[in-house]
């Protein structure tokens, strides 16, 4: 079996599946009460697929954050059949239920995603299909085939409900090996309360369903993420209580960013209207492209006077150490957030036009940057990174 590494949450509507429950005590002691664990699946934007198919099996989880994939104290939910779901399809707050499980009281610092294999029987079990192209199987790196650990901090009180999402980034999670045609799965999911807070918002429908990219973001780091649909329509749930800068970028489009947006417990936020959508105006792109390490996410992040926002994201080439990135060059709109249906008022940053910083990430390194010179349209910037 396979399964995923970071961990993340969403709600909305539910796409049910049969399981089974099953597993022993995570290591605590059954004496002292029990509570409830249940967890749900939902995706953040996919980039140039039109399908990216998992096939979860179960999600095992632990006490300990050292336990060994064979070490005694595991508890399981099972799902029986395995279900084979389109990443997706889960977007905009939509979820896919996985089940739940009683614990022994106590907390659970350990969580696996464990996928089922290809095989001879089911050989897109995980796949993927690259717009324009033919599905292709989604290989798992080796490392992976006993499970990839991921550390949480999950408390399980008596008589209580922990009630958890893993949102999947399908986007940066898929990529690819090489000019083989192959991709690998290195999945990033991020584990979250199932808050019911959140934002909703429209844009602009004739940027084109799937196309145009919305996240919540602190400080530069995506919170939470997803599409709109054809309507425009796009939900950000769940997402925990607090201020955020919410930042919408498309292909060909001048980027937008809204400052100050208030997400309140229990209480989903209105963002513009179906009448008076956000509309991001054409712009000219430059490209940004070099060479990192395998296994090395590179983030193009653009300083703006109300602080740094991440326009775009995506692990590198596992083969080749590529990426590339397409990065509009005219200057952002930004506005301060008002209440719907009161009208979000838009002002461009100039000095921010074209200017962009890429920032690499690989694991046991610390982070490094890269600051381009500014973009014209048509113009192009190489960085290549190395880590010690």
């Amino acid at each position: 079996m396979t399964l995923f590494r970071k961990m993340k949450f969403t709600l909305g509507a539910a796409l049910l599946v049969g399981l089974a429950a099953c597993g022993g005590g995570g290591g605590g002691d059954s004496a002292a009460g029990s509570g409830t664990l249940r967890l749900a699946l939902t995706d953040a934007p996919s980039c140039g697929y039109d399908a990216v198919h998992v096939t979860v099996a179960k999600v095992r989880v632990h006490q300990s954050s050292s336990a060994g994939d064979a070490d005694a104290g595991w508890s399981e939910v099972v799902l029986n059949p395995a279900r084979r779901v389109d990443l997706l399809s889960l977007t905009n707050g939509v979820l896919m239920e996985l089940g739940q499980i009683p614990l022994p009281t106590g907390k659970y610092t350990q969580m696996r995603l464990v996928l089922a294999d290809n095989s001879a029987t089911q050989p897109l079990a995980n796949s993927v299909l690259p717009t324009g192209g033919s599905e292709v199987a989604l290989k798992t790196p080796s490392g992976q085939q006993s499970g990839v650990k991921t550390n949480i901090n999950i408390d399980i009180a008596e008589n209580k409900m922990a009630d958890f999402v893993l949102d999947f980034d399908a986007c940066k999670s898929v990529v690819q090996a090489g000019a083989s045609g192959q991709y690998l799965l290195k999945p990033v999911v991020t584990v979250i309360p199932r808050y019911v807070s959140g934002v909703q918002g429209y844009m602009d429908p004739a940027l084109g369903a799937g196309v145009t990219r919305v996240s919540l973001q602190l400080n530069g780091t995506v919170v939470k993420a997803t599409v709109p649909d054809s309507t425009g329509k796009f939900l950000l749930q769940p997402v925990a209580p607090g201020n955020y800068t919410l930042v919408m970028a498309a292909p060909g489009r001048t980027s937008a960013v809204v400052t100050g947006v208030p997400v309140a417990a229990e209480t989903v936020t209105p963002l513009a209207s179906a009448a008076a959508p956000v509309v991001l105006p054409p712009s000219a792109s430059a490209s940004a492209a070099g060479t990192a390490p395998a296994d090395t996410l590179v983030r193009a992040l653009q300083p703006l006077a109300v602080g740094t926002v991440e326009i775009d994201g995506q692990y590198v080439n596992s083969v080749t150490g590529a990426y590339a990135f397409s990065l509009p060059v005219s200057a952002p709109l930004v506005a301060a957030y008002a209440a719907a249906p009161a009208p979000l008022v838009f002002s461009a940053d100039a000095p921010a036009a074209g200017r962009y910083t890429l920032r690499a990430s690989l694991p046991g390194f610390a982070d490094k940057d890269a600051v381009l010179p500014a973009l014209n349209a048509g113009g192009a910037a190489t960085a290549n990174f190395t880590f010690p």
